[in-house]
C-alpha cells in the first residue's frame, strides 16, 4: 500500500492518501501533512470514544449576534442535550479561559433549553486541572490524551 500512501511520524505515524492512492479511490480531498494533525488525532479520540454520534458536527459556530461568538471543535446532542467538545494540545490556557467565559456568556444569553456538558481533551494533569477550575459551575468532563493512546 506504500505507493497509495504518505506518511509522517507525531509520537506515531500518521498516513494520508497521497495523490495515487487518491486517485485509486476515487478522493477529490487533497490531505497533507499539518500542524493541526495531533488536534483532529484528539477530536477524533472522543467521537470514537461516544460512540460515532450521528449528530457530531466539527467546528460549530455557536453566536449571539452582537453579544458573543465562539467555535466548538465539536458539537453533538445525546438525549436532548448539547455536548461540547473542545481539544486542548497547544493552546494557551489564557486562550481557554477567554473561551469557557464567552460560553458562559452564551449559556447566559439563553441558547439552550437544557446547559450544555463540556467534554474537554488535554495532554497533562496541571491543565486538566486549570481546565477544571476555569469551569467551576459548568457540567465539564476532561479526559487526558494518553487515555485512548
Amino acid at each position: 500500500m506504500s505507493e497509495f500512501l504518505s506518511h509522517f511520524k507525531d509520537g506515531e505515524y500518521i498516513y494520508y492518501l497521497n495523490k495515487e492512492g487518491r486517485e485509486r479511490v476515487g478522493a477529490t480531498k487533497v490531505l497533507k501533512k499539518t500542524a493541526q494533525a495531533r488536534h483532529y488525532i484528539m477530536r477524533n479520540s472522543l467521537f470514537i470514544a461516544y460512540g460515532c454520534p450521528s449528530t457530531w458536527r466539527n467546528e460549530i459556530k455557536l453566536e449571539v449576534p452582537k453579544v458573543v461568538k465562539v467555535i466548538a471543535d465539536a458539537l453533538f446532542q445525546r438525549e436532548k442535550r448539547y455536548h461540547i467538545v473542545e481539544v486542548d494540545h497547544t493552546q494557551k490556557m489564557t486562550k481557554n479561559k477567554g473561551k469557557i467565559e464567552r460560553y458562559r456568556k452564551l449559556i447566559e444569553s439563553g441558547v439552550f433549553e437544557i446547559p450544555p456538558k463540556f467534554v474537554w481533551i488535554t495532554t497533562t494533569e496541571l491543565r486538566r486541572k486549570q481546565i477544571m477550575s476555569l469551569s467551576k459551575g459548568l457540567d465539564t468532563q476532561v479526559f487526558m490524551a494518553k487515555d485512548f493512546y
